[in-house]
């Protein structure tokens, strides 16, 4: 996968991933528990999270109204929608949010602006739809590190809050899979997020320190376009 940097969009506080590149982020966290009263956990993703992303971005390519209300929870949740192509699954686009959205009109928003405003790639065309793999991360469970150490590579996504050289304040983030997926260990994932939220000074023991560490876990559902279709045509019938 290549590597990039990514804008931060402060306004609607939009986030740009990829599993080597780091957010860029001006803004809060929100956070959501799926623990119920009696303490079982409830799964939130479901496949048709990932249909209505197709749906929604199928409609939007080719002009035509939007899906109906969808069948799923809208309860609010901080969210990624991620496009990815072909059999590699070459990454082709993923923006989320920090803050908790309700997932129908979440959804609805990053299915387009993951596709097509993401600043890395260009905009997804109605021809490459055949191709894609779409992947919804709901980011759970927002817990604030000691340190820059408190966290476990393969359970925790990591949001970072630091000054560059400049003094400036940046924060970035690598979800929960990134460090495991490749291969590294806890400084090396620091020193990289730093490196992708932009700090271009020497990265010492000091400056891991000095930095904010946010903890936070994500529950993903992934489905492909042969996955939507055969789902279409099981509705047809």
């Amino acid at each position: 996968m290549s590597s990039g940097s990514c804008e931060t969009n402060t306004k609607k506080q939009k986030l740009h991933h990829h599993h080597q590149v780091s957010l860029d982020v001006n803004g809060g966290s929100g956070s959501a528990s799926t623990a119920p009263p009696n303490g079982v956990a409830q799964k939130i993703t479901t496949p048709a999270m990932g249909y209505f992303c197709f749906d929604t971005l199928y409609s939007y390519l080719n002009s035509l109204e939007p899906p109906k209300k969808p069948d799923f929870t809208n309860d609010p949740f901080p969210l990624f929608v991620t496009w990815e192509t072909g059999i590699d699954k070459k990454l082709r686009g993923c923006i989320g949010t920090f803050n908790s959205i309700a997932l129908h009109s979440g959804l609805r928003e990053y299915a387009i602006t993951s596709a097509l405003r993401d600043s890395r790639f260009k905009p997804i065309s109605s021809d490459e739809l055949n191709r894609l793999h779409v992947t919804i991360s709901i980011l759970l469970h927002f817990e604030e590190g000691k340190d820059y150490n408190d966290w476990e590579i393969g359970v925790h996504g990591i949001r970072i809050e630091f000054q560059n050289e400049r003094g400036m304040r940046r924060t970035a983030t690598y979800l929960p899979e990134v460090a495991e997926e490749q291969g590294w260990d806890k400084i090396q994932t620091i020193d990289s997020l730093l490196r992708k939220g932009g700090y271009r000074g020497h990265v010492t023991p000091e400056t891991r320190r000095s930095l904010k560490l946010t903890r936070y876990q994500s529950e993903t559902v992934s489905v492909s376009f042969q996955d939507y279709m055969n789902h279409m045509q099981t509705q047809r019938c």
